[in-house]
């Protein structure tokens, strides 16, 4: 199976060494990414504000970000997407801990949705940027990034599913960075897990534990190396149990009792 998880917002720009024997390797579309650099530098810092809803010191920042992009970083410049990211999903992740094999099945399952790289493996160089999928960003194919990105997401998640020999996609991601995976040319069984808290007797999805618990999830897949989709009932990570009434095969549901999200934060 292939597994899709979001980008974050909040990033770790900390460098950190990589596990031993691993590299840093280049995203497959550097040549966009510039294009939506380029788009992205003659905005003014109000203009970044109003597109993606910034505060004014976020606003300057990934202005400055976006002015001191690198075509062709050097050292020091990029750091892998997996440590980067540090958002909810990334903590239910946590690579830190991962082992080594998880690791390496990770390399070829694991991909991220991204706004500026399209899609990233794991360990693909990345500099620190913030450009969400569903920004309204003119570009040269048209008023926004689903536009931008058209199809190229969803052929090379088939291409990628071939390399590894499947035909399953575990969406992991939100609404908004799937949606850039066009479902015309997603020619995929896509199986998108739900997470739901249940609280006096009304279950529902609470956005920041259903983040984390799709970081869970990939790591659930990336360290039992889940290859038939009949083990996903089998997640238990965080107290969720599977619902089988709730449930169907392309919408597994999870459920557990409410907790309170300074306690899942400690």
């Amino acid at each position: 199976m292939l597994c899709v998880v979001s980008p974050a917002k909040r990033l770790d720009e900390k460098p950190k060494a990589l596990p031993e024997g691993r590299q840093m390797t280049q995203p497959d579309f550097l040549p966009e990414t510039w294009k939506l650099v380029q788009a992205a530098r003659i905005l003014l810092v109000n203009d970044l504000r109003a597109l993606m809803h910034l505060s004014d010191p976020l606003a300057r920042l990934n202005h400055a970000r976006f002015a001191g992009f690198q075509r062709h970083p050097g050292p020091g410049q990029a750091l892998p997407a997996i440590q980067c990211f540090a958002g909810d999903t990334y903590a239910g992740f946590e690579v830190r801990t991962l082992g080594d094999d998880a690791l390496r099945w990770a390399d070829r399952h694991l991909r991220i949705l991204s706004g500026l790289y399209g899609l990233l493996r794991p360990w693909d160089a990345i500099q620190p940027h913030r450009l969400e999928m569903g920004s309204r960003l003119a570009n040269p194919r048209g008023p926004d990034l689903y536009a931008f990105w058209g199809d190229r997401i969803a052929r090379a998640l088939v291409a990628q599913a071939a390399e590894v020999g499947t035909d399953v996609l575990i969406n992991c991601a939100s609404v908004e960075y799937f949606t850039a995976a066009d479902r015309k040319a997603l020619k995929l069984r896509v199986i998108s897990p739900v997470f739901l808290e249940e609280r006096a007797g009304e279950a529902k999805i609470v956005s920041f534990f259903a983040k984390k618990a799709r970081g869970s999830m990939a790591r659930f897949l990336c360290e039992n190396h889940l290859t038939d989709p009949a083990d996903l009932p089998a997640f238990s990570t965080g107290g969720y149990a599977y619902q089988p009434a709730l449930s169907t095969p392309d919408r597994p549901v999870f459920l557990r009792a409410a907790v309170d999200q300074d306690d899942q934060a400690a």
